[in-house]
């Protein structure tokens, strides 16, 4: 008997015996439980449109984002400009493709840092415990005990204002959430009898941290990857809309809203498209996180709500 295919409770992502399952049959298997959430695909078919978009946005782009023209300031949305044009006759539509590359690579970017670092040091300190765990947790507690935007703040205010910096810092920002998601996961994994006889068996710490614990935490990281993802979007243009992201004339979602807030009442298409491209974005990684928590794991359910403080 393969003890170590066990697992420790059932809802988990892979069922018993799917631990050798290839990574097809793996992707086949969570397609087929996220059907099952409408939110889900709603959120999964937003996310795609979003992201088509922002790959293709510079081929069907109607104008260059950044061509100036006088002659065509503060246009309402017509024919020749679906959504208009701002206070110096840049086309709207044309910067709204462009910045949703900007703004989706950002946040992006930014979360595969935190997941990153953070399942590192999440599974090294569930794993190891004492005092590797109580160290780790004290600097987690340490960057809990800023708010999100301003920690973000502080830090470009260090690193200074551009698109990397933003993506470091953001990375950051969220590393702490995945650091205990992943720590309070494999502090229940590594008590099950399939992680107690890989040790038996004399296989080493990262073996079996890397084969046996960590492909069953993957569901709360992958829940938790999609909900970031919407907070870092809003945190980007949070650091934008304040001249800390992008810097100009680049186009992103958060700068636009900046540039468009003193002609709210004159031109209000400036700031509302912007605006519902980060609504869109941020509604679409809400749902698809709620259609994968209930479809990898329904008990996951109120894991993420306490992490939710870092807005």
């Amino acid at each position: 008997m393969k003890v170590e295919h066990a697992l420790p409770a059932p809802g988990r992502l892979e069922e018993a015996g799917r631990l050798s399952a290839s990574p097809i049959e793996r992707v086949r298997d969570l397609w087929r439980m996220l059907r099952r959430s409408k939110l889900g695909l709603i959120g999964l078919a937003i996310i795609t449109i979003l992201v088509v978009l922002a790959i293709i946005g510079p081929a069907i782009a109607p104008y260059d984002p950044n061509d100036l023209d006088v002659r065509q300031r503060s246009l309402p949305p017509s024919i020749s400009h679906p959504f208009g044009t701002d206070d110096r006759g840049r086309d709207v539509l044309s910067r709204v493709l462009y910045g949703a590359r900007v703004s989706l690579q950002v946040a992006a970017i930014a979360v595969s840092i935190s997941a990153t670092l953070g399942v590192l040091l999440g599974a090294v300190s569930g794993y190891f415990g004492g005092w590797v765990d109580e160290l780790i947790m004290r600097f987690t507690d340490v960057l809990f005990a800023f708010p999100g935007i301003l920690l973000a703040i502080a830090i470009m205010g260090v690193l200074g204002p551009s698109v990397t910096n933003a993506m470091i810092a953001l990375g950051i920002v969220y590393t702490p959430i995945f650091a205990r998601i992943t720590r309070a996961s494999v502090l229940v994994i590594r008590s099950e009898v399939f992680v107690e006889a890989a040790q038996t068996s004399g296989a080493g710490a990262p073996r079996v941290v890397v084969r046996h614990v960590m492909p069953n935490v993957v569901a709360p990281i992958i829940v938790e990857t999609t909900l970031s993802l919407a907070f870092a979007i809003l945190a980007e243009a949070a650091l934008s809309f304040l001249g800390l992201g992008t810097p100009p004339p680049a186009p992103s979602w958060g700068r636009m809203l900046s540039e468009g807030r003193n002609y709210i009442q004159d031109a209000p298409w400036m700031g509302f498209f912007p605006g519902l491209a980060i609504v869109l974005s941020v509604i679409g990684f809400n749902f698809l996180g709620d259609g994968l928590r209930d479809a990898l794991d329904p008990r996951l359910k109120g894991v993420f709500d306490t992490s939710r403080d870092r807005g």
